[in-house]
């Protein structure tokens, strides 16, 4: 199953000064206002490295060779080090879930053999864009480095993997910062030879499941099949990619929803919307007063019919004080609906009953349009969400989600099924540039 591995990382150093203004979230996940302020909090934010700029200050291609010139030189003038022994990295992150209350994820960081995913090692849940894609590559390219880690899953019930890390975790952490998005980042070297040869062990029993990051992975294999040529062996550098691995069964990790924007689609009318969902949908007005403690009510009312069936709320234009939620009626023949996927796994999600009745077959947004988001974007906070409807007078409708649980993640990804893209939120991101995966062609594995 998984093969995992330790490896001697590239982190910031005491030179680069605090860590809290250095590290970046993903790249995907920054807005081109975010960007510039987490470049303007210090010269050597990860941020330039992963959404870099070209020497002009614009976005042509030269802003790959950029990120390469800018890793070059914070390493030469000791910004980054590369860590002088091969290690495994203990990663807590603290924050708070959606009720407020403070809870802690933990995983580690690992070097992992590269596997396709119908190879049936590691899996993907949803569907990717190819946009971004090629983006990420021109940038692997460049740098022969990834900067973040792909987030995977793996089953451990009895929580083995975490005993482990018990000794290092009672050690001063090499990292402990607390970021700007309010998170506390905090990062432990683990180079006892024998816990790290059982914690290999351990996974190699183990399937593991994107979470977060399908593109750069599939990215990282497409860059591996350009450097196959070059690998010295099949233990090169080239073959392992950079993953964080989570517990699905740690009780810190925490999967939100991401709600679906509805925009410039010819002809909408929120009212035939719920004429024509009527078929399909047991549907239930709210009345809200856009008050927080409206807001708290609709998202519970939401998460009751949610326990009952797939379900989903509307907020639409023209709809003032007033919210629907769907639930599938659950004598429905789905399959007599074209757009349904036929596996069981994928029928009982919330996401996939919203994209294949509404979206695709009331609404005709195909997938390719899905894809492209020509009439769809995707917002992660609830309350922007709501904001969304009331403040910006492109957006037609908003489509309020439940969140998708990781046991149906684990179901989908055994299926060999996906979910459409933006199925899962998974809460926080994992900090860019805290450590960072060379790539070089003649560079062997260590030995485990």
């Amino acid at each position: 199953m998984a093969e995992i591995a330790p490896f001697r990382g590239i982190l910031y150093t005491e030179r680069a000064g605090d860590a809290s203004r250095l590290l970046a979230p993903p790249y995907d996940v920054i807005s081109p206002e975010e960007r510039e302020t987490l470049a303007a909090l210090d010269p050597h934010n990860a941020v330039r490295l992963i959404l870099p700029k070209d020497p002009s200050g614009g976005d042509s291609d030269e802003k790959y060779e950029q990120s390469a010139r800018d890793l070059r030189a914070w390493l030469d003038e000791g910004a980054l080090a590369r860590d002088a022994a091969p290690a495994i990295y203990r990663y807590h992150q603290r924050f708070p879930d959606a009720a407020g209350k403070e809870v802690t994820r933990k995983g580690f960081i690992a070097r992992v053999r590269l596997r396709r995913f119908d190879e049936g090692v590691i899996l993907p849940h949803e569907r990717t864009l190819s946009g971004p894609k090629l983006d990420r590559l021109k940038l692997m390219r460049a740098t022969r480095t990834h900067f973040s880690q792909v987030f995977g899953l793996y089953p451990d019930r009895e929580r083995k993997t975490d005993e482990l890390f018990e000794a290092v975790e009672r050690t001063p952490p090499a990292i402990d910062v607390v970021t700007p998005d309010g998170v506390a980042q905090r990062l432990w070297r683990l180079t006892d030879s024998a816990a790290i040869r059982a914690l290999a062990s351990l996974m190699a029993e183990r399937k593991v499941y994107i979470a977060d990051g399908h593109h750069r992975y599939e990215t990282m294999i497409a860059l591996r099949d350009e450097l196959s040529g070059a690998a010295r062996s099949p233990s090169s550098s080239v073959n392992y990619g950079a993953m964080f691995f989570c517990n699905m069964d740690d009780p810190g990790l925490v999967v939100f929803p991401t709600h679906r924007v509805l925009r410039a689609l010819p002809g909408f009318n929120p009212h035939k919307l719920l004429e024509a969902a009527e078929p399909y949908f047991l549907v239930r007005e709210v009345r809200t007063n856009d008050r927080p403690e409206d807001r708290d009510m609709v998202r519970t009312e939401l998460a009751r019919e949610g326990a009952r069936g797939p379900s989903f709320a509307i907020a639409a234009q023209g709809w003032p004080n007033r919210v629907a939620i769907l639930r599938l009626r659950p004598d429905l023949d789905l399959d007599g609906i074209a757009a349904m996927p036929r596996a069981p796994s994928l029928r009982v999600l919330d996401v996939t009953v919203l994209h294949a009745i509404v979206f695709e077959t009331i609404l005709g947004i195909d997938r390719a349009a899905q894809e492209k988001q020509t009439n769809l974007r995707y917002v992660k906070d609830w309350n922007q969400a709501i904001d969304e409807i009331s403040t910006n007078t492109d957006v037609q409708a908003i489509f309020f989600m439940n969140p998708t649980r990781v046991d149906q993640v684990k179901a989908v990804a055994d299926a060999g099924e996906v979910m459409p893209q933006k199925s899962t939120f998974f809460f926080p991101k994992i900090a860019s540039a805290l450590v960072i995966n060379p790539i070089d062609p003649e560079e062997e594995i260590d030995a485990v």
